[in-house]
């Protein structure tokens, strides 16, 4: 594989287009493919962006040095330290470009909230007081990959922001949040090691594996909660959910925890698919 594609972990891009996805599904009547495939370039560069950021800082901090998870680039001498960063603001750019056509087309607020996304993207692991190493990351993806990147691509087709396009955004940041989560929980104990208090590393392995299991739950109640009878579809992603719960509750670790990224990466693009489904019909 082609190191940049593996830095920029696809994996973890259902992150980015879950909520997209969601969005224009439930802005249906509005639906503006322009302005939705804007939405779905930020958030998937963005996305791109912070992993490549991520690999970035790590690496230079020395994070990565005895790495479980899948390959970084800086810790594996695949890429320079410069050339990663390189690659995380050629990212940020593309997004940037494609956030500031959006705002021109519907508000210029959307301009703070990028700024503000970006930031968030590049502190998560990157300066000198990274808020990723002080359990904060589920906070920041919720925000930006659940609740901003749901509710503003459905703002931006449909000029407004509805009680259930708030509460569809839960079990986006839900599933977003488990992607992370996974990953902590995998890499709990080198990070405890490296200084990097991680929510895993703060709850500790078997709280860290319940709070998982949680955000996995909340997902499918938050989506029953959209008050739509046919949010119901969305139970016919249980049987994954209940697959990928028994592997973490069941407390396999190290690189037995790496396909488990996979698996809830596609329980996000398919419970997103059901859901945005659910919210088209209705």
């Amino acid at each position: 594989m082609n190191k940049w594609i593996l830095g920029a972990r696809p994996r973890t891009l259902p992150a980015a287009i879950a909520p997209v996805v969601v969005a224009t599904a439930l802005a249906a009547s509005d639906w503006n493919w322009f302005r939705a495939a804007l939405a779905l370039k930020v958030g998937i560069w963005l996305q791109i962006g912070v992993n490549y950021a991520n690999d970035y800082s790590d690496g230079i901090k020395g994070s990565d040095t005895n790495r479980i998870g899948p390959t970084r680039l800086v810790a594996s001498g695949l890429a320079t330290a410069k050339q990663v960063k390189r690659a995380a603001l050629i990212s940020f750019a593309i997004a940037s470009i494609a956030g500031l056509w959006l705002s021109l087309l519907t508000s210029p607020w959307l301009l703070l909230i990028g700024v503000a996304a970006i930031a968030a993207a590049w502190g998560y692991t990157g300066g000198k007081n990274p808020y990723g190493y002080s359990g904060l990351g589920e906070v920041s993806v919720f925000i930006f990959f659940g609740l901003t990147a749901t509710v503003g691509t459905y703002y931006t087709q449909t000029g407004q922001v509805t009680l259930v396009s708030v509460i569809s955004s839960i079990p986006m940041g839900s599933l977003a949040c488990a992607l992370l989560a996974v990953n902590n929980i995998r890499d709990r104990a080198q990070d405890e090691l490296v200084g990097k208090r991680t929510l895993a590393v703060r709850l500790g392995d078997t709280r860290a594996r319940q709070g998982f299991v949680a955000l996995l739950a909340l997902a499918h109640l938050s989506a029953l909660a959209t008050l739509n009878p046919w949010a119901l579809l969305t139970l016919a992603a249980l049987p994954i959910t209940i697959s990928i719960s028994r592997s973490v509750l069941a407390g396999i670790k190290g690189p037995a925890l790496i396909p488990l990224l996979g698996k809830t990466g596609k329980l996000q693009m398919i419970f997103a698919t059901l859901l945005a489904l659910a919210l088209a019909i209705h």
